[in-house]
């Protein structure tokens, strides 16, 4: 678990579980399978937020409040954290630049509900409940993605990864 208040020009190699805050200028890179990153960006304020959410839920009783050991793994408690963070700035839901990627299915599976599409549902659940709305979107399919995050921009570059396991099976 990491939550990086940034104050340096840096950066930071995202893993999974983890989130990023970042008060200055960070690049943040992260590579992404059936995890969900989701980026807050507040021009304003120039704060930038991105997650690198694992699992959907988290099954913690206390939903959130003070988060647990592992907590930034699951979706719904990265993003109740992000958001709070924003707020806590006194940035209004209206301010937010909100861009999601991720949820792949990596494995051949015949099942419309696997760790990936479970992962984009809880995060868009969320963005639903909060009345945000996204900028930008790209989820889903069989292939990973990189991502460069610029926190004091809001930009994020995506590479599409290849899926060396499915161009084997498929000769």
């Amino acid at each position: 678990m990491k939550c990086s208040e940034g104050t340096y020009d840096d950066t930071i190699y995202l893993h999974p579980g983890e989130l990023c805050i970042c008060v200055e200028p960070t690049k943040v890179i992260t590579v992404l399978g059936s995890c969900v990153s989701v980026t807050l960006f507040n021009p304003r304020l120039g704060l930038g937020a991105i997650c690198h959410a694992t699992l959907p839920e988290c099954r913690s009783t206390e939903k959130c409040e003070s988060p647990c050991i592992e907590s930034f793994k699951f979706m719904d408690c990265a993003m109740r954290y992000m958001l709070g963070a924003f707020r806590e700035r006194g940035v209004m839901n209206k301010e937010i630049e909100i861009k999601m990627f991720g949820g792949a299915d990596t494995l051949i599976s015949q099942s419309s509900n696997t760790v990936g599409s479970k992962n984009v549902k809880a995060a868009l659940s969320i963005l639903r409940e909060e009345h945000l709305s996204i900028v930008a979107m790209d989820v889903g399919d069989s292939f990973g993605r990189k991502l460069i995050f610029y926190s004091h921009t809001g930009e994020v570059f995506l590479k599409r990864l290849r899926n060396v396991n499915r161009e084997i099976k498929s000769r």
